[in-house]
């Protein structure tokens, strides 16, 4: 409850909780000439609705049992808010949080589950990518934990790498690997609108093409030859080869992860591209980490014994 954007939030959830128990009370007191209990032989008041010719709505008051319902009820809600979290950013006497409930869960989980992880400690990426129970562990890691951005083949889509064609941009190495599922990665493409026109984008994104092999203008690859060598060449490199170390893309093998066309590239250029890929060491435990690891890096690398239980 405490994990607002702003106090007034906190304040404002409080109000609302403490409001609605305060009306509570107010509305039985201020009706209490209707919650008595109505003296022996009193007239009965009728609201003067009736139906069926005969049968009318009256107003009697409502059981005693039924008023000190609501007013425990009111004490209830009241110990409530002062022992359990609910009073905006009061965290409430006892300190519980579901936050703790759920990592109390995930350290029984991993109790419960360390033995099937106890055979791969001591054994490397390889190994393990080639070991059929190690594989399907992985997969299901995948499937559960990544699938919704790579998709369930790890082939990726626009903005998501594929997984599976050998082709890194920050390294295909088991460790590098590891590193990436474990605390993420955060690639930066810088816009340069302000220091590049939009026709000189598209010359770049000429010479850029042309790097691939593919189809471009000669006329605009030898200017964008001078835009690249000017704004790109720090990350890119000379070759256009990229960089791992920055996670600067390799500009010449035909892999593309928003796509290759001029439009797509000089909006690259222009705007420039933010990718996150979030960290899982909060979210798997280290074991599970290498086995995903593992299974990752078999889909680029696959061993003989993956091969040969490969669908064909």
């Amino acid at each position: 409850m405490n994990d607002f954007s702003h106090a007034f939030f906190g304040y404002f959830i409080a109000f609302i909780a403490l409001g609605g128990i305060a009306w509570c009370l107010w509305l039985l007191f201020a009706q209490r000439r209707w919650l008595g209990i109505r003296p022996s032989g009193a007239p009965v008041d009728d609201t003067g609705h009736v139906w069926d010719e005969d049968l009318t709505e009256l107003n009697n008051p409502v059981p005693r049992w039924w008023t000190w319902m609501y007013l425990l009820l009111c004490l209830f809600a009241l110990g409530y808010l002062v022992l359990m979290p609910g009073l905006g950013m009061f965290q409430g006497v006892l300190g519980y949080t579901t936050a703790d409930e759920v990592r109390r869960h995930q350290a029984q989980l991993a109790e419960q589950v360390k033995p099937v992880y106890a055979r791969y400690a001591g054994m490397t990426a390889p190994e393990i990518a080639a070991d059929p129970a190690a594989r399907q562990i992985g997969e299901r890691l995948f499937l559960n934990t990544c699938a919704q951005c790579h998709g369930s083949d790890a082939r990726g889509a626009r903005s998501f790498p594929n997984l599976t064609d050998g082709d890194w941009m920050y390294g295909g190495a088991p460790e590098t690997i590891e590193q990436t599922i474990t605390q993420g990665r955060h690639g930066i493409m810088p816009p340069w609108k302000g220091s590049i026109e939009p026709a000189a984008a598209s010359d770049a994104a000429h010479y850029v093409r042309s790097l691939s092999n593919l189809a471009a203008d000669p006329l605009k690859v030898f200017r964008g030859q001078r835009t690249y060598e000017t704004y790109c060449v720090a990350c890119h490199g000379v070759d256009g080869k990229g960089n791992q170390a920055l996670g600067a893309p390799n500009l010449t093998d035909g892999t593309w992860l928003y796509g290759s066309s001029e439009a797509t590239i000089v909006q690259t250029i222009l705007e420039g591209r933010d990718n996150r890929m979030p960290a899982h060491d909060a979210v798997l435990t280290p074991e599970q980490i290498k086995i995903l690891t593992a299974w990752v890096w078999g889909l680029s690398n696959p061993t003989p014994a993956a091969n040969a239980n490969a669908p064909h």
